[in-house]
């Protein structure tokens, strides 16, 4: 995968309303293209009735498992903008399902395009997007004269504090991205004068979403 990207953590679920035709956008996280194809078919068994069931998927580090489908509307008019959507979005292993209730209407070529774009949208909005970055997480143990200035340091470079052990000295787990791990090793060295030991204890992905610090093994 990139040193960061954008994926989805919680799946929302997004309905928009045009010329009376109802478009019901799911979101669902996917790490493999056989979820996303299951999470087709749960759609297409959920919503049995409706006129189309539209989807977009986007798997993989560098997108090798990419698909979208119109479902019988015309050529060009639900798959192709919803993927639009997800790559503008930078969103990596997604899928979303369009399903439309026909209301009566036509929509023409630019209408159907304007409203799955915009479902898929809506059900963007009604999800929980993270952006999870590659790093390592460090643990750092000092004695008591060096612990303000680490936690000055990681405070200056925003890394997340997983974990603190309080004893006769002090031992944190810092989640330090890829692109700083040198950079933040250096500070706490120098700004320690040499009093911590560091030690990586393993590469993570790691991000934030709703107050909490999540750590991934991808």
């Amino acid at each position: 995968m990139p040193e960061r990207y954008k994926t989805v953590f919680k799946g929302g679920e997004g309905e928009i309303i045009e010329k009376k035709s109802r478009f019901i956008a799911t979101v669902r996280p996917v790490e493999k293209e056989e979820e996303a194809l299951a999470f087709i078919e749960e759609m297409r068994k959920k919503y049995w009735d409706a006129s189309h069931n539209c989807y977009v998927y986007s798997v993989g580090p560098n997108r090798e498992y990419t698909r979208c489908s119109d479902d019988g509307e015309p050529s060009g008019t639900a798959g192709r903008p919803m993927l639009d959507v997800i790559l503008g979005e930078e969103l990596y292993n997604t899928a979303v399902v369009v399903t439309r209730y026909f209301g009566g209407t036509l929509l023409g070529t630019g209408g159907l395009v304007r409203a799955y774009s915009k479902a898929v949208q809506e059900g963007l909005n009604n999800s929980c997007i993270i952006e999870k970055i590659h790093g390592i997480s460090l643990q750092v143990t000092t004695d008591y004269t060096g612990i303000g200035k680490i936690q000055y340091i990681a405070g200056e470079k925003k890394l997340p504090v997983l974990d603190a052990q309080y004893t006769d000295r002090v031992e944190l787990t810092l989640l330090v991205p890829s692109a700083d791990q040198r950079e933040t090793e250096k500070a706490i060295t120098e700004g320690t004068n040499g009093r911590a030991s560091l030690k990586k204890l393993k590469d993570v992905f790691f991000a934030q979403a709703e107050g909490e610090i999540l750590v991934f093994d991808k």
